[in-house]
């Protein structure tokens, strides 16, 4: 019902709406329309109540509710149903269960707050409320399941345009980091349950790190993490930062489903890569070995030289990639 009264005040928001008109077009008492305005107050909408005019809408909160983010959504599918959430433990637990239940593809579960927040490799993940955006989609492709690590490419790059899109410059950490000014800005984990040639259904987490303050981060990923906020100096819309992310998703994914390939997300990737051209530490079950970066295939796996002259192919799996003197 507050989704409905918000919908109607929008549609007219130069002007007044009497409680009579919205109580005859949702069917409901004006004392009920009262009680729904009030609750839509205190959840930080700016309403305008006047006698014999009726409710105004001036101002609505940075919440990211599927009325906030609808209005900039561009998608035939992904995040044409989201569900939100003010807490939750972890996004990608509550999307994974919803998608052993049947939750279809393109559903979002996006929360302002993470308890257990986590990144790939098991890493926690700080998520504080209603100053990030901690979002996972649920997908159902139709692929063999080694094509799944195709999906982090598709949503670095996603994240990536979106970003560029509202005038934010991003580089891309293979295979999972988007990063802003040399710190990791977001984080991106795939998880999915899967036969032996088929996947039952996949989940892409989303974590950015979009308005938190620098006292948010713990002292000791201060010098390696940032968000927006803290590089612009100004808060950004969230709700039109999400928009843009399912927007630009769709449309690589639909690549992906379409012919198996990521070539518009590799080449996305390749234009924005943070660590081609560099030199690089490659770790692995605690020991470490330097490579020079070369390129990325189109299968999304990072062409490396190591130093004595040998080129090979890296899978991300549980391989991490640093900068020589840092985090890249």
């Amino acid at each position: 019902m507050k989704e409905q009264i918000i919908n109607l005040l929008k549609e007219n928001e130069n002007s007044f709406v009497s409680g009579e008109k919205i109580s005859e077009a949702l069917g409901v008492t004006r004392a009920a329309i009262w009680k729904y305005i009030k609750r839509l107050k205190e959840e930080g909408y700016n309403i305008e109540s006047v006698s014999r005019k009726g409710y105004k809408l001036t101002n609505s909160p940075d919440r990211l509710t599927f009325q906030e983010i609808a209005p900039n959504l561009k998608t035939k599918f992904m995040g044409r149903k989201i569900i939100y959430l003010e807490s939750i433990d972890s996004t990608n637990d509550e999307a994974k269960k919803l998608a052993a239940k049947g939750e279809k593809e393109g559903t979002v579960v996006i929360s302002e707050e993470q308890t257990m927040g986590r990144g790939r490799l098991g890493r926690n993940w700080v998520s504080p409320k209603y100053k990030g955006i901690w979002m996972s989609i649920i997908l159902r492709p139709e692929v063999d399941p080694i094509h799944m690590a195709k999906v982090t490419q598709i949503g670095a790059a996603a994240v990536c345009r979106a970003a560029l899109q509202m005038g934010i410059k991003t580089l891309i950490k293979w295979p999972n980091d988007i990063v802003l000014n040399g710190k990791k800005l977001c984080g991106i984990l795939t998880e999915m349950s899967a036969e032996l040639n088929r996947v039952n259904y996949a989940v892409i987490g989303i974590g950015i790190n979009a308005n938190t303050e620098e006292e948010d981060f713990q002292e000791d990923i201060r010098n390696v993490a940032t968000s927006i906020k803290i590089e612009q100096g100004h808060d950004i819309k969230r709700k039109e930062l999400v928009a843009n992310i399912l927007n630009n998703f769709e449309e690589l994914y639909e690549e992906f489903l379409d012919n198996g390939n990521i070539e518009s997300s590799i080449k996305v990737c390749k234009e924005n890569s943070a660590l081609i051209g560099n030199q690089i530490k490659i770790i692995e079950k605690g020991s470490s070995v330097k490579a020079k970066a070369l390129d990325l295939t189109n299968e999304g796996k990072l062409v490396v030289q190591f130093e004595n002259g040998k080129v090979e192919e890296i899978i991300s799996g549980e391989v991490s990639v640093r900068g020589i003197f840092g985090y890249i």
